[in-house]
């Protein structure tokens, strides 16, 4: 017990720290410019750290596999304190560009672990509710993230929006050392020819996303490097990606639902701050909207356990994608005059959607596949939500700027948004028997 409750405060504090890292940079990078300079590399400061992070996410899984959770993740732990270190000390925009991505590095490594880790140490009926409390952290860094900028800001330096990750990192380090861990890595050859290939392919189909020119060269290139990727994991002995995983037939429809339920609809979050601001609210009441979705989150993935085991994961994602379409539905009315109490029954819709949905395909990756699988399948499914992100943030990024009129752009979102999810909801329709997966316990 001693060991789950001090690797639990680790991984806690790890997620608390990385989803404040991610917010809190947006708030403070105008003031960071001024002084640094460098307006013209804007941008590559978020898509380094953006990038990278989501790379790394699922080679990190299968690392974990070979040679262990702990000491994977420990690393992780490790190159994102010292990323942090290197930003708070940046004198220009390329040295903070370069010491996001080792920071984007360290947060990718460190993304897959909170629920590996659950994974292996919690039973199935327990894991609802430890996921809960890494939605919790989300939510906490979407009000923290605004004000601690403004608070660094003010009253010290830009510089300490980095600094900060320094104790918690550190505490996040001395609690994962008790730790016994319960996993026996299997050991095997290290495919760094795989990973090589994979990172650089994800990359360049990533930067289409994040530059103005030349789009179709890097997802050209992109395209050839996976290309190349799968043939080269076919031959490989130890591959970094199992193919045979994705031959899995519910593991691979949970993957592909994550990221088009994510594609959906997770880029809401992004716009509908902005969408507060315009109506004339403040950026702590935007923020405080945002926790909405974290409170509807949290109320089912706290059971969300105990309903795998009763009702199999097939009819709990048709239900948590039925919930996606009512609140696409509910996003599609949302006008210039909408309440304010709308839009947070809105998100706290989108926040129970999303909780089924995580909750379910989470449990599922580690339940459904062997012991020496479990890292690189929950991983999988993290890389495949951080791209579906990735896409809906520019798709819906991309309708909102090229419409002449503010609101006439929100309602083009979730346009998309609703034919987005109604894709979504077809897919666990492809997953043949409920009652065979009903039927999987943990180990």
């Amino acid at each position: 017990m001693r060991n789950r409750t001090t690797v639990m405060v680790s991984i806690v504090l790890a997620v608390l720290v990385s989803s404040i890292d991610t917010t809190i940079a947006n708030t403070t990078m105008p003031i960071i410019v001024k002084e640094i300079g460098g307006n013209d590399l804007y941008a590559w400061a978020f898509t380094s750290y953006m990038v990278l992070s989501t790379v790394l996410a699922p080679l990190a899984g299968r690392l974990s596999d070979l040679f262990g959770r702990k000491r994977i993740y420990a690393a992780g732990i490790l190159l994102f304190l010292f990323g942090s270190v290197l930003c708070g000390l940046s004198q220009s925009m390329l040295q903070l560009i370069l010491f996001r991505a080792i920071q984007g590095i360290g947060a990718g490594v460190m993304m897959p672990f909170p629920a590996i880790i659950a994974g292996d140490i919690y039973p199935v009926e327990q894991r609802g509710k430890v996921q809960a409390y890494f939605t919790g952290m989300w939510g906490l860094s979407a009000i923290l993230a605004p004000l601690l900028g403004t608070f660094f800001v003010t009253y010290l330096s830009w510089r300490w929006i980095f600094f900060v990750n320094i104790p918690v990192c550190i505490v996040a380090l001395l609690a994962l050392q008790p730790y016994k861990e319960v996993y026996q890595p299997k050991k095997a050859v290290v495919d760094y020819g795989g990973a090589i290939l994979f990172a650089c392919g994800i990359s360049l189909l990533l930067l289409t996303t994040a530059v103005e020119h030349y789009s179709y060269v890097y997802g050209a290139l992109g395209g050839i490097f996976m290309m190349a990727f799968f043939l080269y994991e076919r031959r490989h002995p130890a591959p970094i990606v199992p193919l045979n995983l994705l031959r899995n037939r519910p593991v691979a429809i949970m993957i592909a639902s994550s990221f088009l339920s994510c594609a959906a609809l997770f880029g809401t979050s992004s716009f509908i701050p902005l969408f507060l601001q315009n109506q004339g609210y403040s950026l702590f009441v935007s923020g405080i909207a945002l926790l909405s979705t974290s409170i509807g989150w949290m109320a089912v993935a706290i059971p969300g356990g105990t309903w795998v085991l009763r009702y199999g994961y097939k009819r709990l994602l048709v239900i948590g994608n039925m919930i996606l379409v009512i609140t696409a539905a509910l996003f599609y009315f949302i006008h210039e005059a909408s309440p304010f109490w709308y839009t947070f029954t809105a998100l706290t819709t989108l926040g129970l959607a999303y909780g089924i949905i995580f909750t379910i395909t989470t449990i599922g990756s580690q339940q459904l596949v062997e012991a020496h699988q479990k890292g690189i399948s929950t991983s999988l499914q993290l890389f495949a939500r951080n791209i579906g992100t990735a896409v809906s943030v520019t798709i819906m990024g991309a309708i909102l700027t090229k419409s002449s009129v503010f609101y006439t752009g929100i309602h083009g979102m979730f346009v998309f948004g609703l034919l987005a999810s109604l894709l979504s909801l077809a897919m666990p329709f492809a997953i043949r028997s409920a009652s065979n997966l009903k039927s999987q316990k943990t180990e």
